[in-house]
């Protein structure tokens, strides 16, 4: 009979435990700190005012604080987990570009970058995460474009350049995701300094030639999600060319 009791006071033990362990777990994260700033340091055009944001370095690295002790788990939404990370990327790109500033490119920080094999600014292992030390490029493309087959993030993902998509002055937050990454696609795609499409020729983004294949998934088409935002339709005979891309900083 003790035995027995033992046993389940150690099933209870167990499940309260657990129970705790899950309840303190976030199932998302508050964004609001980051969209106060990006409300007043972010005009409407996705210029940024630099200086502002170290004006408020505190404010902003609590809220980098925050990311860096509760990264997303699978118990989040799917869309939960997408807003994260996006946000993540471009907090931790301004970030950077405060630990270097000024500077006229986020490409000029890599040319300052002493680590070997490291020689790019998105390759630098800089970011808290958890337990671990991150990489923009590992925010992007080891677990943004690996894990969720959503191409829109490239309409959100901005590397502090003026031919990056503007930077949307909120925060991106789950349920709210799908609206913000439309609206997104619309200004990105309607934007002629960055793409141009009309029925017999289109000048396009490079971002779009970079990052193409990652439209074409699900039985999806690139011309489709174009067709999806803009007035005049790309059909498979529109030619294409390419922007160059202006790597100037993206600054009021």
């Amino acid at each position: 009979m003790t035995n027995k009791r033992n046993t389940l006071l150690l099933l209870l033990l167990t499940y309260l435990i657990s129970s705790l362990t899950l309840a303190s777990a976030p199932l998302n994260v508050d964004h609001s700190g980051f969209d106060r700033l990006l409300k007043k340091y972010v005009n409407d055009k996705g210029m940024v005012n630099y200086k502002g944001f170290k004006k408020d370095e505190k404010e902003f690295d609590a809220y980098l604080d925050l990311l860096s002790k509760n990264p997303p788990t699978d118990q989040w939404s799917k869309n939960d987990q997408v807003a994260f990370w996006i946000n993540a990327y471009n907090a931790y790109t301004i970030r950077l570009i405060l630990d270097h500033y000024p500077v006229k490119s986020i490409k000029d920080i890599g040319s300052k970058i002493k680590i070997p094999f490291v020689t790019t600014p998105w390759a630098k292992k800089f970011i808290k995460m958890g337990g671990e030390t991150i990489s923009l490029d590992n925010i992007e493309h080891g677990t943004l474009r690996k894990k969720f087959t959503e191409p829109r993030i490239h309409f959100a993902l901005v590397c502090a350049a003026v031919s990056c998509p503007k930077l949307r002055n909120e925060a991106f937050v789950g349920n709210r995701l799908d609206a913000q990454l439309n609206d997104q696609g619309v200004d990105f795609m309607n934007d002629p300094t960055k793409n141009v499409v009309g029925a017999d020729k289109a000048k396009l983004s490079k971002i779009l030639d970079w990052y193409g294949d990652d439209f074409e998934k699900n039985g999806n088409t690139l011309e489709a999600w174009i067709n999806k935002y803009v007035k005049v339709k790309m059909t498979d005979d529109t030619k294409r060319s390419y922007f160059d891309y202006n790597w100037a900083l993206n600054e009021q």
